[in-house]
């Protein structure tokens, strides 16, 4: 058994492809064939049900894949620690972002740490925020850009604050004014939220509690866009992030955007990792070029 041949497995597991699998490992399907093969003949056990329509895998091709997952993941930890014993600047870094902050931070970050880690490979992964802690747990990406609060099992480092506005339709009473607007003018108001799993749904839910709003019936959205969209079609009201809105809107035509008066809601952002992990020294590194983002302070909103 090498490494090369549970890669081979994993990325059959990944694809349910012999051909796309493969491709993905840069070999022929025989070759790929052919190790898996002799795989489970030195296992002696069965790890793909041949025969059957697609791949599947055996239960025990199931957990031979989950431990060969950690394997990997372990065997790159120990080419990282050697790079980053080699440099600690140098090698590469897996950073994950979650859907409704990766578009509007990623933008101005990574040309920044381009210029300033300039022999860091940086990986970029947007997931939803459970899948980026799983994928943390299992060790498929160093670092995450997520919300506060965090799994306690990992070493985080604040960011930065980031502040809710309110989207309105330009029909709407709250929209003719440019004064902030309190919470609790969402009393009663039906307010468009996104689907489970998104971190913002579960922090927009807290603040409609809190005012006495509801959630409209029947539509959830998948990207802040369509909630933008739906705003301006009049479908209701949402909370959109403070990045989101940086740049001018005027594209969004019916949109009204207002800021919330003192104590605005917000989201507490943070860089997140595993406690122990070779890029640890790394870390604040990359926080601080994180942080330089928000450092001209608030940022305006589109009209």
């Amino acid at each position: 058994m090498n490494l090369r041949d549970l890669e081979y497995l994993v990325a059959l597991h990944e694809q349910r492809h012999f051909g796309r699998a493969a491709a993905a490992c840069f070999v022929s399907q025989p070759t790929l064939s052919t190790q898996i093969k002799k795989l489970e003949t030195e296992l002696g056990a069965p790890l793909i049900e041949r025969g059957s329509r697609g791949v599947l895998f055996t239960l025990a091709g199931e957990q031979v894949v989950a431990r060969a997952k950690g394997v990997l993941s372990g065997a790159e930890e120990i080419r990282a620690i050697a790079r980053y014993a080699t440099d600690p600047r140098s090698g590469t870094l897996r950073l994950g972002v979650f859907p409704t902050l990766a578009p509007y931070l990623l933008p101005h970050v990574v040309p920044r740490i381009g210029r300033e880690l300039p022999d860091l490979r940086l990986l970029l992964v947007e997931e939803k925020t459970p899948d980026l802690v799983d994928m943390l747990h299992a060790g498929s990406i160093d670092a995450a850009v997520l919300a506060m609060p965090v799994d306690e099992a990992f070493d985080h480092l604040p960011l930065f604050r980031e502040d809710f506005v309110l989207a309105v339709p330009s029909t709407h009473a709250l929209a003719g004014s440019t004064d902030p607007v309190t919470t609790a003018a969402l009393g009663g108001q039906n307010v468009l939220l996104l689907t489970d799993g998104h971190c913002l749904r579960d922090q927009a839910l807290e603040v409609c509690a809190l005012a006495g709003a509801a959630e409209r019936d029947g539509f959830r959205a998948t990207s802040l866009e369509t909630l933008r969209h739906m705003v301006a079609a009049g479908g209701g009201i949402t909370l959109l992030p403070q990045l989101s809105v940086v740049a001018p809107v005027a594209e969004y035509e019916g949109v009204a955007l207002r800021p919330f008066a003192p104590p605005a809601p917000y989201r507490d952002i943070a860089l997140v990792f595993r406690r122990g992990g070779v890029h640890g020294g790394l870390m604040e590194e990359l926080a601080d070029i994180l942080r330089g983002v928000c450092e001209q302070g608030p940022l305006p909103l589109g009209t």
